[in-house]
């Protein structure tokens, strides 16, 4: 009889001292257990794993898509560090306090301030100071819930724009209605108010009744409210609305062939150069 030799298992494609009686189902490359990863069927090899995985830039782009409300977050977070930094320099700006502290008079807003040598800049940071803890609760409640409506559809560029259009058109409402006093203005309440009006606005021009959803029933509550309830900033609140008004019906008007997408961007830039100007000239 002839005795055949016995025989030999190919060896691992990555460690040719290991023979294996397995392979990758996908190229059928021999392949020992620690060079195979389990797929939906079968084992794949350490090499098409690597060729099936999506580009930096494909990856990139999913990861981003999955992080809805973006912006939101960041500006809420903003909101928060800063209400945070003034109550460190004062314990009373957490809502116990009648008159405004340090920190609040440096980032406030009003005509006697901005007219200060690069006194600008108050256009902005007043849309992120609150004077007291349920000030800056109120308005991040609202900006949360608007921001989960409008930052999906709109995109994040977008978003922001309208956000600091209202911001700003928030800000020259606050000057030209400086209140009783002229006192000291602050919070994100024009934005808000701009990021409402703008929805509403939105769904108006897609032919819904604004007045039988949520946005018209709360749009008109806070109205009511800033006209009814003393030491609020009608200028503030009628300025970040009207802003966001324009704004929302360039960017939420139903799209057709041939809309120019560039007026989307263009037109809350506009608004932002018209209020800051404005602003700036009212002041001086």
């Amino acid at each position: 009889m002839t005795e055949l030799p016995a025989p030999s298992l190919p060896t691992c494609y990555r460690h040719p001292d290991r023979p294996t009686g397995r392979a990758c189902t996908r190229c059928g490359t021999p392949a020992c257990a620690d060079c195979l990863m389990s797929a939906t069927i079968g084992s794949h090899c350490l090499s098409c794993v690597r060729a099936a995985r999506p580009s930096a830039t494909v990856r990139a782009r999913d990861w981003n898509a999955r992080r809805s409300g973006l912006v939101t977050q960041v500006l809420i977070a903003i909101n928060i560090a800063v209400f945070v930094w003034v109550l460190s320099g004062d314990s009373r700006s957490f809502g116990f306090g009648d008159r405004p502290s340090d920190r609040e008079i440096q980032l406030g807003l009003s005509r006697w301030l901005i007219s200060e040598p690069d006194g600008w800049y108050r256009l902005v940071t007043a849309g992120f100071l609150h004077f007291g803890v349920l000030h800056i609760l109120m308005n991040m409640l609202l900006l949360f819930q608007l921001g989960q409506m409008l930052e999906g559809p709109l995109g994040r560029i977008r978003f922001t724009l309208l956000y600091f259009a209202s911001l700003l058109g928030g800000s020259l409402g606050a000057l030209l209605i400086p209140g009783s006093a002229g006192g000291l203005h602050g919070g994100a309440s024009g934005a808000v108010f701009g990021l409402m009006s703008a929805a509403a606005v939105g769904l108006q021009r897609r032919g819904v009744n604004v007045f039988q959803t949520g946005i018209g029933a709360t749009l008109l509550i806070n109205f009511l409210l800033t006209f009814t309830i003393p030491g609020i900033s009608i200028g503030g609140h009628v300025g970040g609305a009207v802003a966001g008004a324009i704004c929302g019906a360039v960017l939420l008007q139903p799209r057709r062939a041939g809309d120019r997408e560039l007026l989307t961007y263009l037109v809350p830039v506009l608004v932002m150069i018209v209020s800051a100007v404005a602003s700036i000239g009212l002041a001086g």
